[in-house]
């Protein structure tokens, strides 16, 4: 069995597409399925619309993305994982292709993203340079994380003492456990992130990286871009 598991702060306008299309995904695949929210310390309706959606709801209260995604493990059945974001639309397709390379051997993966909206061409350019990146590197973006559970636990699951990139490092955990398959296929994210924050705002959190490296992702305090509010 597939175990979806969303990690959700605040994501009531969104979350229901989500979920709408993980159903018609997974029985479009044939596959035998669960959905997790895991419902982070939201002020809105966010585990209303996630019940109303067919989920099941784990509520807590980190604010923190790895532990967020760690309890949706704990609390999931499926011997098989996929962690989605609340703002992400995967396809039949998807699954499939991400079944298949479990099937084969892989310990995990993940896929192509592309940026729904009206997104500038350039940005849309970049994006895409992005995930051929991401492809020889063995990255999996954050939006779409599969693996087996066995790899999961193998792993030791996200690294919580990253509130963001949680996904590279896990990515890079897999790797040395097993092999990463980075699919073709492609998931449709929302551009939320460019409508909130501009370029100078992008570029401060560069700077602040390449002068604090990793310390700098040990702390909210300088990731809004991850959990300032956004515009939906």
């Amino acid at each position: 069995m597939w175990s979806f598991i969303v990690p959700a702060h605040d994501e009531a306008p969104l979350l229901g597409a989500t979920l709408d299309a993980l159903h018609a995904a997974a029985r479009d695949a044939g596959f035998d399925y669960e959905c997790v929210v895991v419902d982070d310390a939201s002020t809105d309706a966010t585990a209303e619309v996630a019940r109303a959606h067919g989920a099941r709801v784990v509520s807590v209260a980190f604010r923190h993305i790895a532990a967020t995604r760690n309890a949706g493990a704990a609390a999931s059945t499926g011997e098989r994982l996929c962690f989605v974001d609340a703002d992400t639309l995967v396809n039949a397709a998807l699954l499939r292709a991400a079944n298949a390379a479990l099937d084969a051997g892989a310990a995990g993966g993940g896929c192509a993203v592309r940026l729904s909206g009206n997104v500038a061409w350039p940005v849309r350019a970049f994006t895409a340079l992005l995930m051929q990146a991401f492809r020889w590197t063995h990255v999996t973006p954050g939006c779409f994380v599969f693996c087996t559970r066995a790899a999961f636990h193998a792993t030791g699951g996200f690294d919580e003492s990253y509130y963001a990139a949680e996904d590279v490092v896990f990515s890079r955990a897999l790797a040395r456990i097993g092999r990463i398959a980075i699919l073709r296929e492609a998931v449709h994210t929302s551009d939320r992130k460019l409508r909130t924050f501009g370029v100078l705002d992008h570029f401060r959190l560069m700077l602040r990286f390449a002068l604090g490296g990793r310390r700098v992702l040990r702390s909210r305090d300088a990731l809004a871009l991850w959990y300032a509010r956004r515009r939906h």
